[in-house]
């Protein structure tokens, strides 16, 4: 090993067992410096969000039948790109020590004179028996845990496992990837003395929103696995703290666990939303229904070089405010170029963010929509002659621009993004085509449209009679009736908070 003389490094981290927020920050901190990202199957894909845009991202996911690459060619592929990079991560489930082959790889990286280094990750042999409400060891019922493959090489003439010791010696067994092993897993055990009614778990898609957990005894828990349908990847647990569970159970008891909720937000701004109806245990799929693209042209900078002669700048989404903000930074000006502008916004996701450059925030609407602001600001005039800067898309709707201006205001209207409609993949869609899922919400009248228009007309007359949509606020809502669908649920509180609550009310009751 060459530290401090070598110019690249492998970075072997472990993502962890599949909640994302699992990884450690070390993870997250090579994830972000990486150039080049190569990634396994098991690996929850949102943790590539830390990533840089220019990254390049390789997939070399194997599952049973179906692998990507060889393990020989993946350890060809490390050795290859830290050869042409400075900073290569290898992003492993789990741990990358633990069933990992991460030994395996960092030996190839060895041999090719490659500095490397391992990060360690939540291993789902611990993680997935936490989210079941099944604890490794406890003092009063097991001293010993042992993590077995449920997987073993399959070159092996013979088992290297001793099952005699497993079976009469420790006190909690976990076997990693042994679904379609576990029949013979649990009649080895049997047949070396681990008695037939002992507990057994097995954990499917553990510490995601996809968890199922299966209960029964070590000599029915295969066919029960098999009667219940549950596939690979799974945990095995066998021992007497699985009943723990029925007092220890948390992760399952969410409000929303097992609801599949479609969201239609922007790339930019999913992940609040996410993390809200995720934190309530909801299995969530994205489908940016919008991309934002910034507008850049003569007028903006002619604009934002005068901020300071403006009373009022009115924000009618977040959006709107980091765009702005951009802007300013971008002609090197600063927060002390708004001068003695007052700042109105049309609800309070839009002041936080307007908060977060730390500028305090004059007017917030009481009700999300242009109408709420109108009101608030009624109170604020008179408006003759005031100077009032509304940055906003390049399409939106005019109520505000126009009542100002009828109060005798001086409006000018600064469109700084625009939205387009982003590629969708297909799969995604077909969800939605097959109505698996709970609930879809929308958050604007440019994700309804945007949505829609990835159907043929045909196919959207199907979809209208079951189409399960939540709705934001009124103005969504008479977008989506003007198509002919009538939104199962509308926020009273027209921001992202108020549409989660209505969502957990109203999933909580089916």
């Amino acid at each position: 090993m060459n530290y401090g003389l070598s110019n690249h490094v492998v970075y072997l981290v472990g993502g962890g067992p599949g909640d994302p927020d699992l990884i450690t920050v070390r993870g997250k901190e090579c994830l972000k410096r990486a150039q080049v990202v190569i990634y396994d199957y098991l690996v929850s894909k949102q943790l590539l969000d830390y990533i840089q845009p220019d990254t390049e991202v390789i997939y070399v996911g194997k599952k049973a039948s179906s692998h990507t690459l060889s393990q020989n060619q993946i350890n060809k592929l490390l050795v290859e790109k830290a050869l042409e990079n400075s900073v290569v991560v290898r992003l492993k489930g789990g741990d990358p020590f633990v069933f990992g082959r991460g030994g395996e790889e960092c030996q190839a990286l060895f041999d090719a004179g490659i500095d490397f280094e391992i990060v360690p990750g939540v291993t789902s042999g611990i993680a997935a028996l936490s989210y079941a409400g099944i604890p490794a060891t406890h003092r009063h019922l097991s001293s010993s845990v042992a993590f077995i493959t449920g997987h073993e090489d399959p070159s092996k003439e013979e088992s290297a496992i001793n099952w005699k010791y497993l079976s009469q010696s420790v006190d909690t067994l976990v076997f990693y990837m042994g679904v379609s092993s576990l029949p013979s897993i649990t009649m080895r055990l049997q047949q070396n003395g681990l008695p037939a009614d002992i507990p057994a778990a097995v954990i499917q898609w553990g510490t995601t929103p996809d968890q199922r957990t299966v209960i029964s005894t070590l000599g029915r828990i295969a066919q029960r696995v098999k009667d219940e349908k549950i596939t690979a990847p799974a945990i095995t647990v066998i021992g007497n703290v699985v009943n723990l569970r029925e007092n220890l159970l948390w992760f399952e008891k969410r409000p929303l666990f097992g609801k599949k909720i479609i969201i239609t937000r922007t790339r930019r701004q999913v992940s609040r939303l996410r993390a809200a109806l995720t934190e309530l245990g909801a299995s969530v799929i994205e489908i940016p229904t919008i991309k934002i693209e910034p507008v850049i042209n003569s007028k903006i900078d002619s604009v934002m070089e005068n901020t300071f002669t403006y009373d009022w700048i009115l924000f009618t989404s977040v959006n709107a405010v980091e765009i702005f903000f951009e802007n300013l930074l971008r002609i090197k000006k600063d927060i002390r170029f708004l001068g003695s502008a007052k700042i109105g916004c049309i609800g309070p996701a839009t002041a936080e963010a307007v908060n977060s450059y730390k500028i305090k925030v004059d007017i917030i609407a009481k009700k999300a929509v242009a109408e709420g602001l109108l009101d608030s600001l009624q109170e604020c005039g008179p408006w003759q002659k005031r100077r009032v800067l509304i940055p906003r898309a390049t399409e939106a709707r005019e109520i505000l621009p126009q009542k100002l201006g009828s109060w005798g205001a001086i409006v000018d209207v600064l469109p700084v993004y625009k939205t387009v409609c982003p590629k969708i993949e297909t799969s995604i869609l077909e969800k939605v085509k097959e109505n698996n899922y709970d609930l879809i919400t929308f958050t604007s009248s440019s994700t309804f449209r945007n949505f829609v228009s990835f159907f043929s007309d045909e196919e959207l007359q199907k979809l209208k009679s079951a189409f399960k949509a939540a709705s934001i606020g009124p103005v969504t809502s008479v977008t989506m009736r003007n198509c002919g669908v009538e939104p199962l649920i509308e926020s009273q509180e027209h921001t992202i908070p108020g549409l989660v609550n209505t969502i957990k009310e109203y999933l909580s009751r089916q």
